[in-house]
């Protein structure tokens, strides 16, 4: 199978180098809007760069993998669902709620395979927790408790098509609760908060935000986001049932210094320094996953569908940062309340 790649930065470099790993995979064609460092990356790797995606489906791909800037997500699996190529997009699937209704309707109303790319759900640690939770094992359960903070903050220029912290970082915490538990949020209350560089005010974003959520069961969760965790990298969940518990990313890695003199453990590698460290088995598995989907023989693992349902969250949860209230989820999937007030 060939694989075009579209998208060469950081995280499109890690997948393409995987791809060329994966069982099945015969051959790869890169793109960028950037057609010099699509050739930088294809040099490196021994694979052919194209001077255009036009020219990467031209080159007959039989699928296409897409790692490019969030702004262009849609516009990307449009295209590839026009070629009738199985697309992996990675989250999220648009910057707004129409843009994504328009790629979900779109991909529900064909039969060409989307996946997006959380890549959580192929984590072994989450994958864990939701089987003891689903199985009983933890009993009925009371709160979840999610974290994910970067050790050091994204390029300034990132910030203007990122989406905002939410739809960027914290929509991976909304999926994986919704994955896990098998239940959907009801609502939202939020706050953000900037004490770094400038340029997150100035993109009308910021650096650090917390939120509390409620779910369809009165199951109540928080999830925290930073861009400037010093520590390391640090993504963790706890999940907290009447008969028992399970703490995801709590490895020897995990950025946890401890303040207390008693410990009969200790941290013996280096901490996480990038997410792609943090779930580097996780991103192989998904996209070996992908190749299964794309040559027919498993359904997308996350549809458009599922992408949707934790954008709604994610903008709820911006929404109500901006306002100071509690947002129904209700509201921003019946398309009301769009006209928050800009952040103080």
């Amino acid at each position: 199978m060939k694989i075009g790649l579209i998208g060469t930065g950081r995280i499109g470099a890690f997948h393409a180098a995987t791809l060329l790993k994966v069982p099945g995979v015969t051959g790869l064609v890169v793109a960028d809007a950037d057609p010099a460092r699509a050739a930088a990356l294809a040099d490196s790797l021994g694979v052919r760069a194209a001077d255009s995606i036009e020219a990467m489906y031209a080159a007959g791909v039989d699928a296409v993998v897409i790692t490019a800037a969030t702004s262009a997500h849609a516009t990307l699996i449009h295209q590839a669902l026009d070629a009738g190529v199985p697309v992996f997009c990675e989250k999220p699937v648009a910057l707004d709620v129409p843009g994504t209704r328009a790629v979900v309707e779109r991909a529900e109303a064909g039969t060409v395979p989307v996946q997006i790319g959380f890549q959580r759900r192929f984590d072994a640690g989450y994958r864990a927790a939701r089987e003891a939770l689903r199985s009983g094992e933890l009993g009925w359960l009371h709160t979840l408790r999610a974290c994910t903070s970067d050790q050091s903050p994204p390029p300034a220029a990132f910030i203007p098509t990122s989406g905002g912290l939410f739809r960027d970082c914290s929509i991976h915490d909304f999926d994986i609760m919704r994955w896990l538990t098998g239940r959907e949020v009801v609502s939202v209350y939020a706050q953000g908060a900037n004490r770094g560089a400038d340029f997150f005010a100035e993109g009308d974003d910021v650096d650090t935000c917390a939120a509390l959520l409620r779910f369809d069961d009165d199951t109540l969760a928080t999830v925290t986001a930073t861009r400037y965790n010093g520590a390391g990298h640090d993504v963790r969940l706890e999940v907290c049932g009447s008969k028992g518990a399970r703490f995801v990313g709590l490895d020897d890695r995990a950025p946890l210094p401890s303040a207390e003199t008693r410990l009969s453990w200790q941290r013996a590698d280096a901490p996480y320094a990038t997410f792609m460290e943090r779930f580097h088995d996780a991103y192989v598995t998904e996209l070996a996953v992908f190749v299964e989907v794309a040559a027919g023989r498993a359904p997308s693992p996350c549809t458009p569908a599922e992408a949707l349902e934790a954008l709604y969250v994610a903008e709820a949860c911006d929404r109500s940062r901006r306002t100071g209230r509690p947002v129904a989820v209700a509201d921003v999937r019946a398309g009301e309340g769009g006209g928050a007030a800009p952040a103080a």
